[in-house]
């Protein structure tokens, strides 16, 4: 029952937030058409400048996975993992979300792939991909399309909700799913 509460309303989420922005928006006298014009406008050089630092971090994470740092890096979590009776399935996705989001995109269909989307593995990776951010990609792209040079504690903020979303995605994954 509430599986078939969430599909029906998943259907009509987003044309109600489209057409409750744009009735919002109408309501205060705004020419929606125009700002959304204005904002694709901005939209596309912003896209524009952050290229270089979207190109540097593509090409750090290729570094990353090619160089077998993250076999290796997987390999020395598993243990700490498995105290924690989390599926060894899902470390590449814990280590890849914070990083690329098509990349943990990869993962997680790869992994519904082999073990079945209606797994545990699947959903808790499923739950993972919708409770995380790719915080890596957030500070190189927003940030340097803002120019902001001073990030402070930004990154560690971003890992600190990541292991958050880790944790609570596992947590509420057996909780619903069961295990």
């Amino acid at each position: 029952m509430f599986l078939e509460i969430m599909q029906l309303l998943s259907k009509f989420a987003i044309p109600f937030m489209i057409v409750g922005i744009i009735s919002y928006g109408m309501s205060k006298n705004v020419k929606v058409y125009e700002s959304f014009v204005e904002g694709a406008k901005d939209g596309f050089s912003t896209a524009i400048r952050i290229i270089p630092s979207f190109v540097a971090m593509l090409v750090a994470i290729g570094v990353f996975r090619e160089s077998g740092a993250m076999d290796i890096l997987i390999k020395l979590i598993t243990p700490v993992i498995e105290i924690f009776n989390i599926p060894g399935e899902v470390v590449p996705m814990i280590l890849m979300r914070p990083l690329s989001g098509s990349g943990a995109q990869g993962i997680m269909s790869e992994l519904a792939a082999n073990h079945g989307p209606e797994s545990l593995i699947a959903r808790t990776v499923a739950v993972m991909m919708g409770s995380s951010e790719t915080t890596f990609y957030v500070l190189a792209v927003y940030f340097g399309s803002v120019s902001i040079k001073k990030q402070r504690h930004a990154l560690a903020a971003g890992l600190i909700a990541d292991l958050a979303g880790v944790i609570s995605a596992i947590y509420i994954t057996r909780l619903f799913f069961g295990v």
